[in-house]
């Protein structure tokens, strides 16, 4: 009796023990700041704190003695850490969205008895919706700057005056004076013209008459960048969009134009493609990044420009007809300066200036050179010119630019096909001599290709046909 009595009051005393420390136990777990959520073996939910509640949204009554795949199911959760810690029997970490779309951080721990068998798993949870907020804006913070520093860029590069168009022929005053009259309006503008005859400056004057310098004006040239490259230069890309791409992202030149203008020179060398998604963005006023699932809108006036004829293109289906007409609305068309050769003798005079005032020269050029130079067709137009007249202050011994300083190029009249000749012989006999003079001249087929306005390609092919390779 004595041994009943004893042992009765060593049991009370351990359940007492085990009444405190219950006690204890659930003090800690209310108290905490973080809330905890605890589920037995087949994840059916047996305790959820109230820090839990505050940070989830979800009332205890509404889980408790409820399974996690049916509140997944429900929509409660996204995700259970605490069923992938009873598939992995170990701890586990994911990101969560609850029903409230609030995002929280969540660490499951699995419980093992003596036997090993698990039986609990208890969960730690943070809430990281602030977190998340603060790191997007982050990432938009960092996108921002690298649009505010490569609009930065172009600006700086925008230093356009009316004393940069130098003209007095009566057809330079025409486009002068379209270019003025439809800066106002954002209509869709198409210059062609020779390589050389001076597109991006009528397409400067049309944005600073227009948008004014304080916009951004954004040039890409369609034909010196990959094909594989040219569609995330023009649209941007987001974030892994593809190897070597930038974690942030970065935003393309359609972005980078909005509210300014946008050049697209060479549009003739568009890959097919790249214009279908041009004449959508164009058409639409909005885009998709290269990897990316948000539609951008942008404002931008389009200015394109080429030296191709596209209307020859659309007929040989190279270029697409209903992106040709959307870049039709107002047609610029630059005449080349052999057809308005009293702009010569200015541009010659300017150019004179601009070398003086870069090297430290005070040159002059005598009468019968200038009369010689408007003689000339340039083939490459007003950079040819500018290039020559380089090319003569910096090598003349004088302070006196002479006749013995002209290139012979330039010199020589003597070259035209024999009378007789059959009209196919005279076109290649004409190419080969142009070819050769203006490899002479420069000493590089690339800068060959650049004088002539047509494509590299087609300058090698005809440099092997005719045997120039070994020039």
């Amino acid at each position: 009796m004595l041994g009943d009595i004893e042992n009765m009051e060593k049991v009370s005393t351990e359940l007492s023990s085990v009444k405190e420390l219950f006690k204890e136990l659930e003090a800690i777990i209310s108290s905490s700041y973080d809330g905890m959520f605890i589920a037995d073996e087949k994840g059916v939910v047996l305790r959820v704190n109230v820090a839990y509640e505050r940070i989830t949204g979800i009332r205890a009554s509404e889980v408790l003695g409820k399974n996690l795949k049916d509140l997944v199911a429900a929509g409660y959760y996204d995700q259970s850490v605490t069923l992938l810690v009873i598939e992995k029997r170990e701890i586990v970490t994911i990101n969560q969205t609850v029903k409230n779309n609030n995002k929280i951080l969540v660490t499951g721990n699995p419980i093992f008895d003596e036997k090993g068998d698990l039986f609990r798993v208890v969960t730690n949870v943070r809430d990281i919706t602030e977190l998340v907020s603060l790191q997007s804006q982050l990432l938009k913070t960092k996108e921002q700057t690298l649009k505010y520093k490569t609009e930065l860029s172009h600006l700086r590069a925008l230093h356009i005056g009316n004393k940069e168009i130098i003209s007095r022929s009566p057809k330079m005053a025409q486009v002068i004076e379209l270019a003025t009259k439809i800066a106002d309006v954002d209509s869709i503008v198409l210059i062609n013209g020779e390589s050389g005859t001076g597109k991006e400056l009528i397409a400067k004057l049309i944005h600073k008459k227009g948008k004014g310098t304080s916009k951004p004006f954004i040039k890409i040239n369609c034909a010196a960048i990959p094909e594989q490259l040219l569609e995330s230069e023009l649209f941007g890309y987001e974030g892994g969009a593809f190897t070597g791409a930038r974690k942030e992202g970065k935003p393309g030149l359609f972005e980078l134009a909005h509210n300014g203008t946008l050049f697209l020179d060479e549009i003739g060398d568009l890959p097919l493609l790249l214009q279908v998604k041009l004449l959508r963005a164009i058409q639409e006023k909005e885009f998709i990044r290269v990897g990316g699932t948000k539609t951008i809108t942008f404002n931008a006036r389009i200015i394109a420009a080429t030296h191709r004829n596209i209307a020859k293109m659309v007929k040989e289906d190279v270029f697409r007809e209903d992106l040709y007409y959307r870049l039709m609305v107002v047609p610029i068309y630059l005449s080349p300066l052999r057809e308005r050769k009293e702009d010569v003798p200015l541009l010659i005079m300017h150019f004179i200036d601009k070398f003086n005032n870069r090297f430290g020269f005070n040159k002059k050029i005598i009468p019968q050179v200038i009369d010689k130079l408007v003689e000339y067709s340039w083939p490459g137009n007003v950079r040819e010119l500018e290039n020559i007249v380089e090319r003569m202050m910096v090598t003349a011994p004088t302070e006196e630019i002479t006749m013995n300083l002209v290139p012979e190029t330039i010199m020589d009249k003597s070259f035209s096909p024999k009378r007789l000749t059959k009209l196919k012989d005279a076109v290649e006999e004409t190419e080969k001599y142009l070819l050769s003079e203006n490899f002479k001249e420069y000493g590089s087929w690339k800068k060959v290709a650049e004088i002539l306005g047509i494509d590299r390609t087609t300058v090698f092919r005809k440099v092997v046909r005719y045997g120039l390779e070994k020039r």
